[in-house]
């Protein structure tokens, strides 16, 4: 199928609610996701650089989660809540 045509069909998530809770469990989530992606980079060469570089694998996030800005840190954010929701409006529920 050529990509002209592709129309992106994501599941409806706007209706799902988040409780304090769950704003916990996505923050814990997207400080992982952060660790894992950050540990797979140094995995493959990669080190921290004020600039990323692909040449030289050079990348600014290369820090503790804590350290990224609140803009570096919402991507991780923003792909995390969507799994939970998109879990919740499946009907599977999160209990801890």
């Amino acid at each position: 199928m050529c990509a002209k045509f592709y129309k992106p069909k994501p599941i409806a998530t706007s209706k799902i609610k988040l409780t304090p809770e769950l704003r916990e469990l996505i923050e814990k989530l997207a400080e992982n996701t952060h660790e894992v992606w950050s540990a797979k980079r140094m995995r493959d060469g990669w080190t921290y650089g004020p600039k990323r570089d692909d040449a030289r694998k050079k990348h600014p996030d290369l820090v503790a989660y804590d350290k990224l800005t609140e803009g570096e840190k919402s991507y991780d954010r923003e792909v995390v809540t969507q799994v939970v929701k998109v879990a919740l409006a499946l009907g599977y529920k999160i209990s801890k």
